[in-house]
């Protein structure tokens, strides 16, 4: 996941209020949260030098107003960060800055994962690049400084051909701007204006939150360089094989409040309910959500079923999504602290619960153990989203393939594992036609296996870490 956004100013409005593009990161980054909690960072420039605040934590706890302070400047850049290559440490948190000769300062953020990057690594530190980091965000950026060419837009399209996976980037230097979708087109990336000022988020709820105004999805592999000119497309480096937005973003990463190629996730998500109303009706006295994300997706089942809808289980909002989570171990822990259910609501009901997907099986278990604990005499158990039955390799650390419920075990193992009295799944095709879309449109691969490109299928987030261990022991 992460999140990832941009700002750039023009002068007059930097010399007005110096703090103003850092100011506008940092509420982009609230509204982009839920892509990441494990770290948050600003980068900043006045034209003159590149300036850094990067911690661990929430954005909320990362950023006080004294940094406000320091990330002074026309042009900024923000990142919120969920690993998926590189532990969750403080090294590891973006952006990061490299120094190239002759051209200075380049920070970066990426979404995505690029799975090549051992092998990119591994040739760079041949050439006697050193790397401070486990993250493949750090071999991306040591790519572009160290790719021949006398200016950033020369080795920025130099360096990302060599790039397999997904890599979406926003880069920042003293001159410019860069907005980077990958050429798969498997994470978002918006742009967007405000006044004189061109944004770019991995979210259109992000420019939202600013009161800035969506202009256009960056198209897969566009390069786009923003300054004082507006954007400027510098490059094309889409896939002419195959692409296709995760449609993982429509079920669950991004915010119902975003628009996704155009289209509303929550109304994608509703009609993903209806759909699944459709495919596994139940005989029930009340639709319930698993709150956040599956709440328009029970809207529209009990719409469809004529089942009423009320709310059996109240989210604790402060505590974060289990789902991302480092850990198993905090993620069950979570599961106790997550929610409270309405015994009011439950008690004596046969009650149709709504997910937006079950990934190793460690939450859903004990929901319809709490379900029935606060009276529900049934518990219908109903996900709108196939089983995910595969390792995603382009940005979502889900787990490995053994570590899926539904790689391992069929439908009814999954319902007699979790102890739901009936399970019924949304069919590949009723999900892809809830986004007006078509499958070639989509990635699919965390339900299909059918990867946009070929993977190592047994590539781990800690490869990089586990390099640099054998980097350090051998200095």
């Amino acid at each position: 996941m992460c999140g990832i956004c941009g700002i750039w100013s023009p002068r007059e409005q930097a010399t007005a209020d110096p703090a103003e593009a850092a100011r506008l990161m940092f509420f982009s980054l609230y509204a982009l949260q839920h892509r990441g909690q494990e770290s948050a960072g600003i980068a900043a420039t006045d034209g003159r030098d590149l300036r850094v605040v990067r911690r661990m934590g929430l954005v909320g706890q990362v950023f006080s107003e004294p940094d406000l302070r320091v990330l002074t400047g026309r042009a900024a850049m923000g990142h919120t960060r969920y690993s998926t290559t590189g532990a969750s440490k403080i090294q590891n948190a973006q952006p990061f800055t490299v120094r190239a000769e002759g051209l200075g300062e380049l920070a970066i953020g990426h979404n995505g994962n690029c799975i090549n990057a051992r092998e990119i690594r591994d040739r760079l530190a041949d050439e006697g690049v050193h790397f401070v980091t486990s993250s493949d965000t750090e071999v991306v950026a040591q790519a572009i400084a160290h790719a021949p060419g006398s200016s950033w837009d020369e080795r920025i399209t130099h360096a990302l051909p060599t790039l397999v996976g997904a890599w979406s980037l926003v880069l920042l230097t003293p001159t410019a701007l860069y907005a980077i979708r990958d050429p798969l087109g498997v994470r978002p990336l918006s742009l967007g204006r405000k006044g004189g000022s061109w944004l770019v988020a991995s979210e259109t709820s992000a420019l939202d939150t600013i009161g800035a105004q969506f202009v256009r999805d960056v198209a897969p592999g566009e390069v786009l360089r923003i300054d004082d000119r507006g954007p400027v497309a510098i490059a094309d480096l889409a896939s002419h094989e195959r692409r296709g937005l995760c449609i993982f973003e429509h079920v669950y990463l991004a915010s119902a409040s975003s628009r996704l190629s155009g289209v509303s996730v929550y109304a994608t998500r509703e009609r993903m309910g209806e759909i699944l109303a459709d495919e596994h009706p139940a005989e029930a006295d009340a639709v319930i959500p698993v709150p956040d994300s599956a709440i328009p997706a029970a809207v529209g089942y009990a719409r469809r079923s004529g089942i009423p809808f009320h709310e059996g289980l109240i989210k604790n909002r402060y505590i974060g999504r289990t789902f991302i989570q480092p850990s198993d171990e905090l993620r069950r822990h979570n599961v106790a602290l997550k929610y409270n259910a309405l015994s009011e609501v439950l008690d004596g009901k046969r009650i149709v619960v709504v997910d937006d997907s079950i990934v190793r099986g460690n939450t859903s278990g004990p929901i319809v153990e709490l379900l029935r604990r606060n009276g529900a005499k049934e518990v219908h158990m109903r996900i709108c989203s196939p089983p995910i039955q595969h390792q995603c390799f382009f940005g979502v650390d889900m787990a490995r393939r053994s570590e899926l419920i539904g790689a391992r075990l069929d439908v009814e193992g999954i319902r007699r594992h979790i102890g739901a009295d009936t399970l019924g799944y949304l069919s590949l095709g009723g999900m892809v036609s809830a986004t007006g879309g078509t499958r070639e449109e989509h990635c699919t691969a965390c339900f299909t296996g059918d990867y946009l490109v070929p993977v190592q299928l047994e590539l781990q987030k800690s490869v990089l870490e586990e390099k640099r261990v054998l980097e350090t022991e051998s200095a």
